[in-house]
């Protein structure tokens, strides 16, 4: 069997047991007891929906990974123990420090056991950065189909990258294949009207997954540097600007909220599936320029990069033009 042909039956197969355990669980109400998530005021949603897809995803996930690229056992291991702590605050609640100090352990494992062989400084970069996108996918996980589209779109980009690219990696490409085949596999029951929303157990799981196959390709050669922030731009451009406002507010950016672009074109009537469908075609297009210039010249690829980040900054003006039209209008007596 083709490196291509494993990668796409990997990916099948992830799909259809994800979907499979997400079916019990709702089927047997079971879903609803292992957690529930309740529409408050900052919610995008009106009725109780079970957060579980971490249920569905993460365990398939873990099994590929051990599998197919048991090289990247302790990626698997990180996995498995972000969504067990992660489930754990789904029920019950955690502080944010004991939740932050999970990621960061995490984050911390992959860099120390394989670190790249750059200087610390680039180590202590890389670190942050995994942390954010570990949070920025938690952050993005508010709307139906949203994260869990954005996840079989840029991982499977990364399944591509690492079957075609510079230096083809088939372990990395297969467990990549596996993530975007468990996302499909949720996104079935998460697309609008969601039955089912990720949870925690699988956001933060999928932005460390993220940050950890996109540093493991860096690391290995697949793709420059640049690749996993231009696959996830969309995701990390949002949530970046949304944090920053935030924090120059002096506000708690972990807190719940309704401030995201995403969550701006919901509330101004685009629709929770008319939104995800528009942010599936701006991460498509990124991804498709990430692929084209991994064949071009370092430079032509930091250009691209650039490029990309202004035809994003710009959509997010268009957003807060419209924002600022739409409250102008609801303050009229």
């Amino acid at each position: 069997m083709s490196i291509s042909l494993c990668a796409a039956v990997t990916a099948v197969t992830c799909a259809a047991l994800c979907a499979a355990v997400l079916g019990v669980l709702l089927k047997t109400g079971l879903a609803w007891r292992l957690a529930t998530d309740i529409p408050n005021e900052r919610s995008l949603h009106e009725r109780p929906t079970p957060r579980v897809g971490g249920w569905g995803m993460m365990p398939v996930i873990v099994l590929a990974i051990l599998i197919l690229a048991p090289s990247m056992w302790l990626i698997a291991v990180g996995v498995a123990f972000l969504a067990a702590v992660s489930q754990i605050d789904d029920r019950r609640g955690l502080p944010a420090r004991v939740r932050f100090a999970a990621h960061f352990v995490a984050v911390m494992a992959v860099i120390v056991v394989y670190p790249a062989p750059v200087p610390w400084w680039c180590l202590a970069g890389l670190v942050f950065l995994m942390l954010w996108l570990v949070n920025l996918y938690n952050f993005m996980d508010g709307s139906d189909g949203l994260a869990g589209g954005m996840a079989l779109f840029g991982f499977g980009a990364y399944a591509v990258a690492a079957l075609f690219g510079p230096a083809p990696m088939r372990e990395l490409s297969w467990a990549c294949a596996a993530v975007a085949g468990a996302a499909a596999g949720f996104l079935l029951f998460n697309f609008h009207p969601a039955k089912i929303f990720l949870g925690d157990a699988g956001s933060i799981p999928s932005g460390f997954l993220a940050g950890a196959l996109g540093y493991w390709g860096w690391r290995g050669g697949a793709w420059p540097v640049w690749f996993p922030a231009l696959v996830f731009a969309p995701f990390i451009g949002d949530a970046s600007v949304t944090l920053i406002r935030r924090l120059l507010r002096g506000e708690k950016f972990w807190q719940a909220h309704r401030e995201h672009y995403y969550q701006r074109m919901v509330r101004l009537g685009t629709g929770h599936a008319a939104t995800a469908l528009t942010w599936y075609l701006v991460m498509f297009a990124g991804i498709i320029l990430a692929l084209w210039a991994l064949a071009l010249s370092t430079a032509l690829q930091w250009g691209i990069v650039a490029g990309w980040a202004v035809v994003l900054v710009l959509m997010g003006a268009a957003i807060d033009v419209r924002w600022r039209h739409f409250q102008s209008l609801t303050r009229q007596p």
